[in-house]
């Protein structure tokens, strides 16, 4: 079983759709009517769902941090910059996170790629 994934509004749509061909669970913001919808909104359904977040967008980063420092359980972010890693590489790297890690090792955890 592999980790499911939540997409920000900020995730080029061609990686969801290479995890997606690869078998992987990926739900987009867009997908869920959640495209405008705030960051920390964003961490909550993720969690609520049980998914991965994934995204380009830094303001996740501080995020994080703002919610570790508070105590506050989430289900993982992995973060991408996206001038520092192409859409294959990305496809490539979130499919070796799906199979390798567990939902507990992802836990309030934020994963940088590339790996």
């Amino acid at each position: 079983m592999s980790l499911a994934f939540y997409f920000d509004q900020h995730v080029p749509r061609s990686i969801a759709i290479g995890l997606q061909r690869r078998g992987i669970d990926v739900l987009t913001a867009d997908e869920d009517n959640a495209s405008d919808w705030s960051d920390a909104r964003i961490i909550d359904r993720a969690s609520e769902l049980g998914r991965i977040v994934f995204s380009c967008d830094a303001d996740f980063l501080e995020l994080t941090t703002q919610l570790l420092n508070e105590g506050k359980s989430f289900c993982g972010v992995i973060y991408a910059h996206q001038l520092q890693i192409t859409i294959g590489q990305a496809v490539r790297d979130l499919e070796i996170i799906a199979f390798v890690l567990s939902p507990d090792e992802v836990r309030n955890q934020v994963v940088h790629l590339p790996l």
